[in-house]
């Protein structure tokens, strides 16, 4: 089984930057080849895509609300995913999650139930 852990959330004024991260883990987790992306779920709202990136990291998705702010990457000798955050606003504040698909496409999914695995979410707050 594949285990995503997330770190790096906190609180943040807005205009300012975070990065978050995720580490895959398991008996299979360091292995297999996966594409990843980030989602977040602000309260009261539905889940929503925020970035996708390939397994080979040569290909990345943005929602077009995070466009240009927000960059996706992930370095696979770490077993690790990042999203680095910046100009960051108030309607940014979710829960933000981590997913891996074992299905590898040219563009990562946009798609949550194209995702296998989960990771538990970490909270990213941004005051006005």
């Amino acid at each position: 089984q594949v285990q995503l852990v997330e770190s790096g959330g906190g609180l943040v004024q807005a205009g300012g930057s975070l990065r978050v991260s995720c580490t895959t883990s398991g008996r299979t987790g360091r292995n297999i080849p996966l594409d990843m992306g980030w989602f977040r779920q602000a309260p009261g709202k539905e889940r929503e895509f925020v970035a996708g990136i390939s397994w080979s990291g040569g290909s990345t998705l943005y929602s077009d609300s995070v466009k240009g702010r927000f960059t996706i990457s992930r370095d696979n000798a770490k077993n690790t995913m990042y999203l680095q955050m910046n100009t960051l606003k108030p309607e940014d504040t979710a829960v933000y999650y981590c997913a891996a698909s074992r299905t590898l496409r040219a563009i990562p999914p946009g798609n949550s139930r194209q995702y296998d695995y989960w990771g538990q979410g970490i909270q990213v707050t941004v005051s006005s």
